[in-house]
Order: structure tokens, then sequence, then C-alpha cells
């Protein structure tokens, strides 16, 4: 019997039904939660965030026993040998939050379903945070000439992102914003899924590594990467 879960609930007026919806997964899935099984990764986070408690005070044996999955779900060569279902399967599966943090990101924003997809999620209230590099920041063109394609095609790319971007400022739960920073990874999360994109010196982003992640704990990697984005975000301006 989880007790830790059935009181969390209650402190939080919620029922089972209540999480399911919530979650998107059957009432008796949440049931067997109450009954002891111990939920994946990205469920024991979701409801973490849905009672407002920490994970670890919800399931304390499993922290303590590192029972969590490992962090590491995939690893890629490239970006571009991330096949584009996973990206779309990526945002689909958000319950709550989606954050995207880079210099363009114009591989996303010229593709027409993911867009669709981040207005429709936003719409299911998911909290959408999308930050790109400042047009006009030495950072950005410093970036492009470490890439060998020039600062000003850098920022051409940033400025063709923010035009694509642009219909999505109006859909109320989407926030986008600029940064001034000097990036080592951009990184894309939903809920507790996150792909980092490697940056490597005299390398483009789309042939950098990829690490597909979940996110397990404040102890975890996965945890730094989520720290940099918010530092990020504190420090970032409106388009």
């Amino acid at each position: 019997m989880s007790e830790n879960l059935r009181h969390a609930l209650f402190r939080a007026r919620l029922q089972p039904v209540d999480v399911a919806a919530a979650l998107g997964v059957d009432p008796k899935t949440v049931d067997r939660w109450l009954k002891g099984r111990v939920p994946y990764p990205r469920h024991r986070w979701a409801v973490a965030e849905l009672v407002k408690v920490n994970e670890a005070d919800l399931w304390p044996d499993v922290i303590s026993r590192g029972m969590i999955a490992d962090e590491v779900q995939a690893v890629y060569p490239h970006r571009w040998a991330v096949p584009q279902a996973e990206w779309h399967e990526l945002f689909a599966a958000a319950t709550f939050k989606i954050d995207i943090l880079t210099y363009s990101a114009l591989f996303l924003a010229e593709d027409a379903r993911i867009l669709r997809r981040l207005s429709e999620r936003a719409g299911a209230g998911v909290e959408v945070r999308i930050l790109v590099g400042h047009p006009d920041s030495a950072q950005a063109v410093a970036r492009g000439e470490e890439e060998g394609i020039g600062g000003d095609v850098m920022v051409g790319r940033i400025r063709n992102a923010i035009r694509l971007f642009e219909p999505l400022r109006a859909v109320e739960g989407i926030e986008i914003r600029q940064h001034k920073t000097t990036l080592y990874n951009s990184l894309y999360r939903a809920d507790a899924d996150l792909i980092v994109n490697m940056h490597a010196y005299g390398v483009s982003a789309a042939e950098a590594p990829v690490l597909r992640l979940t996110i397990n704990g404040a102890e975890g990697a996965a945890s730094t990467y989520l720290a940099s984005f918010e530092k990020t975000w504190a420090t970032s301006s409106a388009v």
C-alpha cells in the first residue's frame, strides 16, 4: 500500500480518477499505484508535479534502493539520425511541460506538423516555453563562426525561425523568448523526457551527437540540463 501517495492525493483533494485523467492513463493503473506498484519514471514525475510533492517523498524506497531506470534511453551519433517521428512523439506525449532551448531550432520551426503539435499541446494545458538565440547577440554570431557556417548565416537562421514561430505567440500557454547565452547544448524537453543535442567546436548541431534521457530525479544528470534551462530562461527577454 502506497500510503505516501494516498496521503498526497488527499491533501491535494484529488481522486484517482482525477490523476488518471490528468496523466491520460486508465484509472485501474492509478489504483495499482495506490496498492504499491511503482509507476514508470515519467509517470512518477508527472504525479509529483500534479500533487506538488517531491518525487522522493512519494516513493522514498525507490530512490534509496536505486531502482530508478537508467537515465540514458538512446544515443544518436548525429541529430539528423534521430527519426523525425521521434520528435513528433516526444512533443505529442507531453502532459504538462514542453521546453526548447537552442539558437534557432530551424529544423523544428520549418515543420508545420511540429508547430501544430505545440499549439495543440498548449491548448490541452501544457506549458510551452521556447528559447532561441538573440539574433543581435555576439554569442549567436560566435556560434555561427564556430560551426563554420559564418555568423551572418546563423543570425539569418535565427531570424527565419522567429518568423516561423511567430504564429505560436498568439497561442495561450506558449511563450517565446530570446537569449544572449553561450550554449554548450540544445535542449528539448517534454515532461520527463529530454533530448540533448550536444555542441562541438567546428561541427554543426545537425552533425553533433544526441542523448535521449529520462528525467529521474533531482540527483540525475538530466537535472543539470534542466537547471541550465531555468538559468537561461531567467536572463532571457521577450521576442
